[in-house]
């Protein structure tokens, strides 16, 4: 038995820079008080929690949480790298679902250190050791940049070579998340770029990224509040949406073998999870009005619009040109702005995803309304690795 499960309230907190924001405790708490006030209850309803974050000690959720109050329910730390805020999103989903559970928070938050991703082990195997020499062999040509621009700029390479598309178009993209974000008054970079600005950024690979085509570190929180149909109707919350389908996908033999760098950040779990979710809704990817997903590079957008079926493969870049990515066009993607536009804090990312696509269902996204918006798809991707996508529809 499936219980329909609902969308009862959303918070989440404007994005800062790395040692501009609060801390992780202030920012977790303010995002829950959110979700809570969007909903009209109080801390106490709430039966579960899951926390997800990447950069922090044991029970961090605990500790967030505790700020909201303490009622003794059960908290679980959530770490699925940069798709951690969707896992906890997922553990949310099904505790509902199943009927373990009427109202169930989950939240995300993080706070960042500046620069580049890095692993704070320096004692033990890194995650995906074992297939690491596929990164060092695919992209051999250059060692002296970060491993995520290295393993995302070699997959948008790799579709560059195999299909001819241009450095220019993945310059389009960004030109678009900052329009987009320009309506968004919790993205944290709200100036509109054009294509030739950049282009003109600071080459880190040439031929294949600048600097602006990268996401950057951010400090942020979100948090939703699933809960049951009855829930929401004996408490008087909105029902207006709902998750219609949801999965959750981690890297098949395809992922490595052959070797391939799209296939290494996660083209296989994907396109898996869009078509899992697909035949659980029994809609297909033509339907889908509105959709975040996971721009954390340029180049990776560009190759989700292919593994979520927006486009044919190899037809990314036409995807582009053609507008189809954007208002007017076939699916308005990243209306928020996007990790490009309002940074990438990893725990927060999938929960300010749903954060937005709720609005947007709701037609409370103001400027970035799109038009009609039905169904919202949401993709949110972490390397080591998991993939969750969810569809959010109109009850």
């Amino acid at each position: 038995m499936s219980e329909k499960v609902i969308i009862g309230g959303v918070g989440m907190i404007p994005f800062a820079k790395p040692g501009a924001s609060a801390s992780y405790t202030d920012m977790g708490a303010e995002a829950v008080r959110r979700a809570l006030a969007d909903a009209g209850i109080g801390y106490e309803l709430v039966q579960q929690a899951y926390a997800g974050y990447v950069y922090g000690d044991s029970t961090c959720g605990q500790t967030a949480l505790y700020e909201v109050g303490l009622t003794g329910i059960p908290i679980v730390n959530v770490n699925n790298n940069c798709s951690t805020g969707s896992t906890a999103l997922y553990l949310a989903r099904q505790a509902v679902a199943l009927g373990d559970a009427d109202c169930v928070l989950a939240l995300g938050f993080e706070q960042m250190q500046a620069g580049a991703l890095k692993s704070h082990w320096d004692d033990r195997p890194p995650t995906r050791a074992r297939f690491q020499p596929i990164l060092k062999k695919l992209t051999e040509d250059v060692t002296d940049i970060p491993q995520a621009l290295r393993s995302f700029g070699g997959a948008g390479r790799e579709h560059m070579q195999r299909y001819g598309t241009r450095m220019e178009t993945f310059a389009a993209i960004r030109a678009k998340a900052s329009r987009h974000a320009a309506n968004n008054p919790l993205a944290l970079f709200r100036n509109v770029l054009t294509t030739e600005d950049v282009m003109n950024d600071k080459v880190m690979w040439p031929g294949v990224m600048t600097r602006l085509m990268a996401c950057p570190p951010t400090c942020g929180a979100a948090a939703a509040l699933i809960v049951s149909e009855r829930f929401a109707r004996k408490h008087n919350l909105r029902s207006d949406v709902v998750i219609v389908a949801q999965s959750m996908t981690t890297d098949p033999v395809e992922s490595f073998d052959p070797p391939s760098m799209i296939s290494y950040v996660g083209g296989h779990m994907a396109r898996a999870a869009a078509q899992q979710v697909y035949e659980r809704a029994g809609v297909g990817p033509q339907d889908i009005d509105v959709c975040e997903l996971h721009d954390c590079f340029a180049q990776n957008e560009l190759l989700s619009y292919e593994a979520l079926g927006f486009c044919p493969t190899g037809e990314g870049e036409k995807f582009v040109m053609d507008g189809d990515n954007t208002y007017g066009g076939k699916v308005v993607t990243n209306p928020s702005g996007g990790l490009l536009s309002k940074g990438h804090p990893l725990g927060a990312t999938g929960l300010a995803q749903c954060y937005e696509l709720t609005h947007q269902l709701r037609g409370t996204a103001d400027k970035r309304q799109v038009e009609g918006a039905r169904l919202a798809l949401q993709h949110n991707l972490g390397l080591g690795g998991a993939c969750v996508v969810t569809l959010y529809g109109k009850n």
